[in-house]
């Protein structure tokens, strides 16, 4: 019989990545990350799928594997590889490696002394580009092997910048280190560095994906920033640079990095050649508002002219391919899912939708014509699809993995019911709604009702969408024995334009509105307890649950996971451009200003606190400092209210290592069972 399922069960998934396509479209490899709980570690090992076809392993499971790359003859996999378990090799990072793809020992080829990752094979098939850091002061791999043996024997680690922008998530950029663009020989093994010059970031946050090779192998075109020390902005532009220089090398065109977007007053990101090398597509953002819908755009190479191709679209597109020489397909943020679209290119064309259902990511297009994507939803973890398009009807998706199948069946996993209310000002709010096994009540008899426990979720400008969350696992908490409501507030992603824009200078207003109306709602249907009611919530979900305790006592329990707490150290955090513009004002303006700015601000309405709550953070937080959640608790430990604090170490934003999740949730699920039941 299908049991509940449990933390535990999360880690005995198997993570599905995002597939590396054949060119001809008949089969993909993908990673296949399992883990060892009791060693609190995980290994990738690359999978060969195929409809019909159990899959296949290709790579040693004894070395942990990633960035699958088939070489256009589909004849070899390009792949970077951790060290083999119990080898003490002198270096420890990702190496690039080159196998055959029916089967045998891979070879690595070259020796990057921080790493190397996305490998792309030029058209030829006799080379990979890959990314590699280097050190900004040393801008070869010898010299930045120097400096990396220097680093390891200094005895003071201090920081020192004059940078707005000098950390990032978990890391300091005062370590110097920038990607180069590296050409790598598969014959002989010869390593050449195509932006020997270059000190600019790719993507700080996702930088895999940020660079395309020509289809005719002559230019690579990559997205890095175009801003200078002290980076008061922080923007990003196109660049290309040859693959070939001129057989002098001391030729002006030997490594010469070009802007292809100098004059674009935004973001410019993710850009991809179309397959006649005619146009690059990219993505077009503000780059002081990180929640504005990006905007597909071409560029023409011959005259350089930019054409915005999606300015009519009140959706937010998220990956893009060609699909042909005339049309792009992709995903999209679309209603609290990712949704397949595709979009001729021509003047007046307009999106069509090929698939709503679950979320989509990694797109990858066949020359057959096939789609390939990982998907997943509520109730169905990542696995491989590939989809065939069916004329004007639409599209087909089709499973291709199952690599958690066996496990799944053994689990009672709640059904998802998507419901709508009127939310602030009238306006249609969407939320998810997840039961607990059992839920029917045929053991407790029809007047049941149940504890409800909102998952607030981050952004603002995010979503609690039909994807499988590892992190905030709805299933999981669910089993506990609760009811289950992800509101998509006003600010959240995928619901257009305006709704997100509403929530400028109103953090704390309609959003706290929707979660307390979706309150209301779920109360008014019979089946919840209205005495026990729990908000929770993590980063803009942890600020969400901090001030709606507040403003009311109504909740029985709240958990704040790396929550905003104190509005006036919001500068404190990795990237504050656009904080301005979230808040409606600066603190440092005039006496209006300042209290514009701290208009929804916890921490100046910490006299409202009784609620108890759980405070959980970690210290390599640097997008919402580990300050925020130590200051929370302490303010509700002075006012005598009851709180917990769960502190990691060694945890950023998120909370990744095994052993560390499974004690999250304890502590979690533990404030949910001590408040709740």
């Amino acid at each position: 019989m299908p049991r509940p399922i449990t933390p535990e069960d999360l880690w005995k998934l198997r993570r599905v990545g995002l597939p590396s396509v054949a060119q001809s479209g008949r089969f993909a490899v993908v990673g296949v990350k399992s883990y060892d709980v009791q060693a609190n570690e995980g290994r990738e090992v690359l999978h060969r799928v195929e409809p019909g076809a159990p899959p296949i392993p290709l790579t040693d499971p004894d070395a942990s594997a990633s960035a699958p790359a088939i070489s256009p003859d589909e004849r070899l996999l390009a792949f970077v590889r951790k060290p083999r378990r119990g080898e003490a090799p002198a270096n420890e990072h990702a190496q690039l490696h080159v196998m055959s793809m029916s089967g045998g020992e891979a070879r690595r080829l070259g020796e990057f002394p921080l790493g190397c990752d996305d490998p792309r094979w030029l058209p030829d098939g006799r080379r990979v580009v890959v990314v590699a850091q280097v050190h900004r002061e040393a801008m070869t791999l010898a010299g930045t092997r120097e400096r990396v043996l220097e680093g390891k024997k200094r005895k003071v680690r201090a920081h020192v910048t004059e940078d707005r922008v000098y950390r990032f998530w978990d890391r300091w950029l005062t370590d110097g280190l920038v990607p180069h663009l590296f050409v790598v020989d598969v014959e002989t093994g010869a390593v050449r560095d195509l932006t020997p010059e270059s000190d600019r970031w790719f993507d700080l946050m996702d930088e895999p994906g940020q660079y395309d090779v020509s289809p005719d192998g002559k230019e690579i075109v990559f997205a890095a920033n175009s801003s200078r020390p002290p980076h008061d902005r922080l923007r990003w532009a196109l660049y290309t640079v040859d693959v070939d220089p001129p057989d002098d090398p001391e030729s002006p065109g030997a490594g010469e990095v070009r802007c292809l977007t100098p004059e674009q007053p935004a973001d410019d990101i993710r850009p991809r050649y179309s397959p006649d090398g005619r146009f690059v597509a990219f993505g077009m953002r503000r780059d002081d508002y990180y929640g504005d819908r990006v905007r597909l755009s071409l560029v023409d190479r011959e005259t350089g002219a930019i054409r915005v191709l999606t300015e009519s679209w009140d959706m937010s597109p998220s990956e893009w391919s060609w699909r042909d020489a005339r049309t792009l397909v992709g995903v999209v943020d679309e209603r609290a899912r990712v949704s397949l679209f595709e979009l001729p290119i021509e003047a007046g064309s307009a999106p069509r939708m090929l698939v709503r259902e679950g979320t989509m990511h990694g797109v990858g297009v066949g020359a057959d014509g096939s789609i390939w994507v990982q998907h997943q939803s509520l109730v169905r973890p990542p696995e491989i699809a590939r989809i065939v398009l069916a004329g004007a009807s639409g599209a087909a998706l089709e499973r291709v993995s199952g690599f958690n199948d066996a496990l799944l069946s053994e689990l009672d996993l709640g059904a998802p019911e998507e419901v709508e209310i009127d939310g602030a000002g009238g306006d249609r709010v969407q939320m998810f709604v997840l039961r607990p096994p059992g839920f029917d009540g045929s053991e407790q008899g029809p007047e049941k009702k149940w504890p409800l426990v909102h998952l607030i979720h981050g952004g603002p400008y995010g979503v609690f969408g039909d994807t499988w969350h590892f992190r905030w696992n709805a299933q999981v908490i669910a089993a506990s024995g609760c009811v289950v409501a992800m509101v998509n507030f006003h600010g959240s992603a995928s619901f257009g334009e305006a709704f997100a824009r509403s929530i400028l200078g109103d953090w704390g207003g309609k959003p706290a509105e929707d979660v307390l109306r979706a309150t209301d709602a779920l109360i008014a249907r019979g089946f919840v307890d209205e005495e026990r009611v729990a908000i929770t919530g993590g980063s803009y979900g942890g600020y969400l649950t901090c001030w709606l305790a507040t403003q009311t006592d109504r909740f029985r329990c709240a958990i704040a996971h790396a929550a905003v707490f104190n509005l006036s150290t919001l500068y404190g955090s990795d990237v504050t451009q656009g904080t301005d513009l979230e808040m409606g004002a600066v603190p440092w303006g005039d006496q209006a200003a300042r209290d514009l700015f701290a208009r929804w601000d916890p921490a100046r309405a910490s006299h409202g606190y009784r609620t108890p709550m759980l405070v959980i953070h970690g210290e390599l937080d640097y997008r919402v400092p580990v300050t925020h959640g130590l200051e929370l608790y302490g303010i509700l430990k002075a006012k005598g209210v009851e709180a917990r604090l769960v502190y990691y170490p060694d945890e950023n934003h998120w909370i990744l290592a095994p052993q560390s999740s499974l004690h999250w949730y304890g502590e979690f699920l533990g404030w949910l069972r001590r408040h709740l039941f």
